[in-house]
Order: structure tokens, then C-alpha cells, then sequence
């Protein structure tokens, strides 16, 4: 679904993303793990297309991505949670999803302005649509909350809802269970594995709680200063020496074993 082939990111002289190849499989959740400042982050940027890298191709369903946009991403199917969530404060739960469909409303200006039948139709197919997901995030008893005012832990999954309701191919997570509590991180996990099936979609998952990662991941790729130092399953991952040194550690490699 998604290639990366041979991507260089620099800023300045200092090199962000390096040579860099990998690609993501539909319907898995794929990880993305390494140590802080090794280029995870300016990895998904490139992919959203906030970043143009000097060198590679990013190839996503048979586009080339590195010729569109920001705004163009999101109609190829690309959604994204954001490592410090990204919501309008002052708009309720439920309208902050509803902001997720409007890509696909075929509504314009005039349309909305006198509330014509085509903008009344998105908006129910938008409400029952959010409302779908966040009974699936068991947010419907703070649906009419103002964002602004939630826990932080509750603006991630906000910040979750919304991208789930684009109706994405490939959703990126970057670090949703920052921040949360212990209990959040465990009722995440589940969450999030039950995403491809439920909603048709390849994860790429970025998150620093190993065990998050490594229980809900069927493929992880670590980078350490922009480049890939391993890929493989888990269970291969957790037992990589050249992880361990660079990432891991002794102490909590012997832990996830």
C-alpha cells in the first residue's frame, strides 16, 4: 500500500531521514519505533506531506505522493492522529468528528449557507457517522462536551475519532497513548488492533510503550538517527541485539521477553 524508497530528509546540514526504504502492507498494523530525535516524526511528516524530502519517492496506492499537497492527501485515504492533538477547543466532541467527513461532502458554499437538501444530507450521514465511532471509543457520554475542557487522555482519543471518520486506507498514529494513563494504555491497545478489520484500514503506529506496540504490531521497522536498523516480526524485534543496544536495552528487552 505504502513505499518509501531510498527518502533523505536534512535540515540545515543535520540529516533528519537517511536513505531510507520501507514499505507498509494493507490491512496491518505496522510500526515505527526508535529512540527520541530518530526521525520517526519527519517520517510521517513526509507522508502527510508537511515535509519534502531532497532524495526518494513516496508511493502510496499507485500515487505518487511527493507530487501533491496536504490537502490532497486526505481524498487518497491518508488520515492521521497527531502526537499533540490538533482539535478546534471550541467546537464539541461530536463536531470535531464531524469535521473528519467534510473532504467527502459534496455540499458547497451556497448549499450550506441556505441549508439546501444536499448540505442536510451530509450532515446527518456525518453525525450518524461519528456518533458510530465513538461508540466504538466509548465517548458517547461526553459527545456534546466542548473539547477544550477534556482530559488529555480523552482529546488523543478525540484526535483518534476524527481521523477514523475520514474513512482512511492508512491511518498514522503518532504516539496516541502518549500522556495516558496506564489503564487508557491497555484499553488503547485493543482498541487499536481491532482497526484493520473493523475499519478496512493499514495502521502506521508510532509510540514509545513497548508493550503497546509489540502486542498490537505484526511488523515493526527501528530507525536510529533517520536510518532503518531493523524490520522484521515482533518477537524478532524484542530479541535484535543491534535493538537492544541502540533502543531496547538489556533491562527492559529481558522485560518484554
Amino acid at each position: 500500500m505504502l513505499e518509501l524508497d531510498g527518502i533523505s530528509l536534512s535540515f540545515g546540514g543535520v540529516e533528519a531521514v537517511d536513505n531510507l526504504s520501507f514499505e507498509i502492507p494493507d490491512g496491518q498494523i505496522t510500526a515505527l519505533i526508535g529512540p527520541n530525535g530518530a526521525g520517526k516524526t519527519s517520517i510521517l511528516n513526509i507522508i502527510s506531506r508537511f515535509y519534502t524530502p531532497q532524495h526518494g519517492t513516496v508511493t502510496f496506492d499507485g500515487h505518487d505522493l511527493l507530487k501533491l499537497g496536504p490537502s490532497q492527501i486526505i481524498d487518497l485515504g491518508i488520515a492521521r492522529s497527531f502526537q499533540n492533538v490538533a482539535l478546534f477547543k471550541e467546537l464539541s466532541v461530536v463536531d470535531n468528528l464531524k469535521v473528519g467527513t467534510d473532504h467527502r461532502s459534496k455540499a458547497g458554499l451556497f448549499s450550506n449557507m441556505f441549508r439546501l437538501p444536499r448540505a442536510g444530507k451530509h450532515e446527518r450521514e456525518a453525525r450518524e457517522e461519528a456518533e458510530s465511532v465513538l461508540g466504538f471509543l466509548d465517548l458517547e457520554s461526553i459527545a456534546t462536551k466542548r473539547a477544550g475542557d477534556l482530559s488529555f487522555g480523552h482529546q488523543k482519543l478525540v484526535d483518534l475519532g476524527r481521523a477514523l471518520v475520514s474513512h482512511p486506507k492508512l491511518l498514522l498514529l503518532d504516539e496516541p497513548a502518549a500522556g495516558t494513563s496506564e489503564g487508557l494504555k491497555v484499553w488503547l491497545a485493543e482498541k487499536i488492533k481491532e482497526i484493520p478489520e473493523k475499519f478496512g484500514c493499514a495502521v502506521l503506529l508510532i509510540d514509545h510503550n513497548m508493550v503497546l506496540v509489540l502486542g498490537v504490531s505484526e511488523k515493526v521497522i527501528v530507525v536510529d538517527f533517520g536510518s532503518k536498523i531493523a524490520q522484521g516480526a515482533p518477537e524478532e524485534i524484542r530479541r535484535d541485539p543491534v535493538v537492544i543496544g541502540a533502543y531496547l536495552g538489556e533491562e527492559s528487552a529481558t522485560e518484554l521477553n
